[in-house]
């Protein structure tokens, strides 16, 4: 038995991914393959670094040290082979939040914002609950896999664009986005005095052959319009945490953000929040080669399996992440039959599609964040429910 095959009850401990199926499903007894988050204890050094800082017993008003800026900068040095400096780094307590922050600071109301659907949901919802209007520029799908049309990209930000919120790897798809694609993206977004908002929070979680490359670190030129937002809550599963952050080379656009920081209040992350993200990144990288492999074998048993016993399912294997996108057109099912079927017949939670936007109809998202043997039981009721 491996470190990840443990399987550890989470209910009754305020989880959004099993204590919340009934608001959300209507429905108790499911299997949750859902929500973003994996069924996996940190490392172990992680939460010795936690259970430290809880011992001392006192939770006052804290700072965020200069040890924690340097974990940062060799984890995306060791990582990712980008040199950040510790001044363009600002924290934040998620991505979700950094999102909007990034709308408040560089847009106004009535200002538009490109997104790439299916794509994960927060970049309408964000965009929409701060009046600001949404320029979608569909993704294609082609083999199995998706692809950005870059005529049509350059023709939507020609309509007097402020944002673009690029999503690498991508949510739901999996796609890690290459080199070319991105210096494409970014001279785009440089012609057309576009600001880039790069969601990264998936980039720690690509294994070979394939490789994450930030954005920002391409070209120098790059820096000066780029945002990037990383956390170590999906790596290494410490979501409740409620610790990121974002690096920010360009000092103008880093000044904005703070300033909106300052308007909203914010001053610091939680103590455990620097803990837990510092350590994470001292001491997690070979805990995270193991889950990598660990994941690969997972997506490896969901894609055999459905070949074999139910074809009319094409998986999209993931570039990057644990989240695996399900065509389940050729089932012959509308999505509101797969929604019931899966519920009424399967018992299990999956995200649908729909909810990505256009282009995600008659796709289901199954988090395999978990042990093998909810896996196996997981696909064992995907099988049951859309044959």
């Amino acid at each position: 038995m491996t470190l990840f095959d443990r399987v550890i009850n989470r209910k009754s401990t305020s989880s959004v991914k099993w204590d919340n199926l009934e608001m959300v499903y209507g429905e108790k007894d499911l299997l949750p393959m859902w929500v973003a988050d994996m069924d996996f204890q940190p490392p172990e050094a992680v939460i010795n670094a936690l259970q430290h800082r809880l011992a001392h017993g006192i939770f006052g008003y804290t700072v965020i040290p200069n040890s924690t800026h340097e974990a940062i900068q060799e984890w995306e040095k060791k990582r990712h082979g980008w040199e950040i400096e510790q001044s363009w780094i600002l924290y934040n307590h998620g991505v979700v939040p950094s999102l909007s922050l990034a709308i408040l600071a560089f847009t106004k109301p009535g200002d538009n914002i490109l997104v790439q659907s299916p794509v994960y949901t927060p970049f309408f919802t964000m965009t929409e609950n701060n009046q600001r209007n949404i320029i979608n520029c569909p993704l294609h799908l082609e083999n199995n896999r998706f692809k950005i049309d870059f005529q049509e990209f350059e023709d939507a930000l020609k309509n007097n664009v402020k944002l673009f919120f690029l999503c690498n790897p991508h949510n739901p798809g999996g796609r890690v986005w290459n080199r070319e694609e991105l210096i494409k993206i970014g001279e785009l977004c440089k012609k057309y005095n576009v600001i880039i908002i790069s969601d990264e929070i998936h980039g720690d979680l690509v294994a070979a052959p394939h490789k994450h490359i930030p954005i920002a670190s391409i070209d120098e030129s790059f820096l000066k319009h780029v945002v990037t937002c990383i956390a170590p809550t999906k790596t290494f599963n410490l979501a409740g945490l409620q610790a990121s952050s974002m690096i920010v080379p360009n000092k103008e656009l880093r000044e904005k953000l703070a300033k909106v920081q300052e308007q909203q209040g914010f001053h610091t992350l939680n103590s455990f929040g620097i803990v837990g993200m510092e350590a994470a990144y001292r001491y997690g990288g070979e805990w995270l080669d193991q889950l990598l492999s660990y994941i690969h074998e997972n997506i490896q048993y969901v894609k055999e399996v459905l070949e074999q016993k139910l074809p009319s399912i094409k998986v999209m294997v993931p570039e990057g992440g644990y989240l695996v996108w399900l065509n389940c057109r050729d089932t012959g099912y509308s999505d509101e039959e797969i929604k019931n079927r899966l519920l009424e017949i399967g018992r299990l939670a999956l995200e649908p599609g729909t909810k990505y936007g256009l282009g995600g109809q008659g796709f289901v998202r199954m988090n395999l964040g978990c042990p093998k043997e909810i896996v196996q039981d997981g696909v064992s009721r995907l099988i049951k429910a859309l044959s």
